[in-house]
C-alpha cells in the first residue's frame, strides 16, 4: 500500500533528516587512516541519543548495529567493525533516523584521505547520478523517469547501475512501496502524486552491476572486486517540485 504523508508527518521526517545530514557532517570530520567503522557507528548511536532520535534500523530484521558500513567493493549493508580504514579507502555510511516517530534515511560515501582522479570520478558521477534522478521526482512523472535519468546518465560515464537494490518508500516504517529502481524506462512505471516520500540511493559500481552476498546474509558486494559508492537522500514529491528532507546543504 502507497501512502501519502500529510504536513505534520512530513514536518516530522523533515526534522529527522535535519539531524540525519548533522550526523553525516560529523562523520566526515571522523573519516580518517586509522579509524575504524566501529567507532564511526558507536559514535552515530551516541550522536542520536543526545539529540533524542534512535537508529530504526538496529534491530531490524535482527540487523545489531546502528549503521551499515560499506568499504570498497561492498555494495550496501556492510558491517560495522574493528578493520582500521587506510587511504584511499572508500566508505559508505548508510542510516535510518528516528525522531519522534518521523523517520529519514540517507547514505553518503566518504574518502579516507585524498581521493585520486579514479575516485573522485566515481564519487561525483554517484552523486549526480542521485541528483539527476531527485530531479525527475515531479508530480506526474513516472517512477521510470528516475531510473532512466540515473542509468543513462551513469552507463554515459563508464559505470554500472546496481538493480538488486533499490530506494523505497518510508514512513512510518522503513521500507514501504513503492520500490524505486534505479534503471528503467522513461515513461513507465507509477505515477508520482504529491505527498509521496521516496529514498532514492544510486549504487554505483566501478566493473559489472551484479552482486553477490556475504555469508552474514546481509552484505552484498561486486562479483568482480570494483569497487561501490552510494549516495541518497530521502525527499517529498510536491507541488513545487522535490523537497530533499536530508540535505546537508542548509547544516
Amino acid at each position: 500500500m502507497i501512502t501519502r504523508k500529510s504536513s505534520r508527518e512530513i514536518a516530522m521526517m523533515q526534522e529527522a533528516g535535519k539531524l540525519l545530514a548533522s550526523c553525516h557532517k560529523e562523520i566526515a570530520k571522523r573519516m580518517k587512516p586509522g579509524v575504524t567503522t566501529k567507532q564511526i557507528d558507536d559514535f552515530v548511536e551516541g550522536y542520536l541519543k543526545k539529540h533524542g532520535a534512535t537508529p530504526e534500523q538496529k534491530g531490524y530484521n535482527g540487523y545489531q548495529f546502528a549503521t551499515c558500513a560499506s568499504i570498497n567493493d561492498e555494495i550496501c549493508h556492510g558491517f560495522p567493525r574493528d578493520e582500521k580504514l587506510v587511504e584511499g579507502d572508500i566508505v559508505t555510511i548508510d542510516m535510518v533516523v528516528n525522531l519522534n516517530g518521523g523517520l529519514a534515511d540517507s547514505a553518503w560515501t566518504y574518502v579516507v584521505g585524498p581521493a585520486d582522479e579514479k575516485t573522485a570520478h566515481l564519487l561525483e558521477v554517484t552523486k549526480s547520478a542521485l541528483y539527476k534522478g531527485i530531479e525527475k521526482a515531479q508530480v506526474g512523472n513516472r517512477i521510470g523517469d528516475i531510473g532512466h535519468a540515473i542509468q543513462t546518465y551513469a552507463e554515459k560515464e563508464g559505470y554500472s547501475v546496481v538493480k538488486d537494490f533499490t530506494g523505497h518508500g518510508i514512513g512510518p516504517t522503513i521500507h514501504e512501496e513503492p520500490h524505486i529502481p534505479h534503471y528503467g524506462e522513461a515513461g513507465k512505471g507509477l505515477r508520482l502524486k504529491e505527498g509521496m516520500v521516496v529514498t532514492i540511493e544510486p549504487m554505483i559500481n566501478e566493473g559489472s552491476w551484479h552482486s553477490q552476498m556475504d555469508s552474514n546474509n546481509w552484505t552484498a558486494r561486486t562479483v568482480d572486486g570494483g569497487r561501490s559508492a552510494q549516495y541518497e537522500h530521502t525527499i517529498v514529491v510536491t507541488k513545487e517540485g522535490p523537497m530533499i528532507l536530508t540535505s546537508q546543504d542548509e547544516i
